[in-house]
């Protein structure tokens, strides 16, 4: 049970959803106490960051990984 919790959380899912909360904690605490400029100033690294995860997002949809490599079975004939 402990193994399929860690591999369902082990995700891109869980990933996008974590730094979602980060994102969320630092924005409102900028927001509640920095200037306006420091607020700019973060407010474009978070545009950055979402213009990579977007393009990271797109990149694991149309590459997938690849198929794993196994060796061919040989038959003998004699």
């Amino acid at each position: 049970m402990m193994r399929r919790m860690r591999d369902r959380l082990n995700t891109y899912i869980a990933y996008s959803i974590g730094c979602a909360v980060v994102w969320a904690v630092l924005l409102t605490a900028v927001a509640a106490g920095a200037t306006t400029a420091t607020l700019h100033v973060i407010l474009l690294v978070f545009a950055g960051w979402v213009i990579g995860w977007i393009s990271a997002t797109i990149a694991r949809f149309v590459y997938p990984p690849p198929r794993s490599r196994r060796p061919r079975s040989r038959k003998l004939e004699i």
